[in-house]
């Protein structure tokens, strides 16, 4: 049985339990971070020496970083579909992966824990609008893919940059601000909410 740990509140953490789901796999979900079992314990920090959730147990293996487990659970659980073998298909899918992790989330930070976390420490009217346009400038990015492909992110069938940037997409739409009108984005969201994985831990009310 997978042991997912994190507090399923975490979009990093629902990553992983919306691929268990895509996947078919069992896993036991157990909350750990703010407000749960401390991820500061000794017990905690000799998985990950971050202190950071999610933390994947694999029987005897232990594994962190959202997109690493993604990737993982798809190469050792028959997860070819969502993570194609073909060289050039799975760049294309670890492409979006990278720019998700690297680009689009660190464009949100500052808005994000102004407007949504209320941070006292993030509440600089000039930060938050440079975020927010930052922000949109990477969803313009995804607008201009969506509009391409009609379809997913990486092509035309679901893959494991859907589960990440599927998340980020809902991130987006459930923050409070003026959000430009991003037709192919919007229509993208409706249609991984076909998904019985993203209903559950993608538009299920959290940002």
């Amino acid at each position: 049985m997978l042991r997912i740990l994190g507090k399923s509140s975490s979009i990093n953490v629902r990553k992983v339990l919306w691929a268990c789901t895509e996947l078919g796999l069992a896993f036991e979900q157990e909350d750990w971070g703010s407000g749960y079992a401390d991820v500061q314990s000794t017990y905690f920090k000799a998985l990950n020496p971050n202190a950071m959730v999610p933390v994947l147990l694999d029987g005897d293996f232990v594994l962190w970083e959202s997109n690493s487990i993604l990737r993982y659970l798809a190469n050792c659980y028959g997860g070819q579909a969502l993570y194609p073998l073909e060289a050039q298909a799975r760049a294309r899918v670890d492409q979006w992966l990278d720019w998700q992790a690297a680009d689009l989330n660190r464009a949100w930070g500052y808005a994000f824990m102004g407007l949504v976390r209320q941070s006292p420490y993030h509440q600089d009217t000039a930060q938050i609008a440079a975020s927010l346009a930052a922000w949109n400038g990477f969803m313009r990015v995804l607008e201009g893919q969506l509009i391409q492909t009609q379809a997913y992110v990486a092509g035309a069938s679901l893959s494991l940059a859907d589960v990440a940037v599927g998340l980020s997409v809902n991130r987006w739409l459930e923050t409070p601000f003026d959000r430009p009108q991003l037709p192919a984005v919007t229509a993208y969201c409706d249609r991984l909410s076909d998904r019985i994985g993203f209903q559950r831990y993608g538009r299920n009310g959290l940002p």
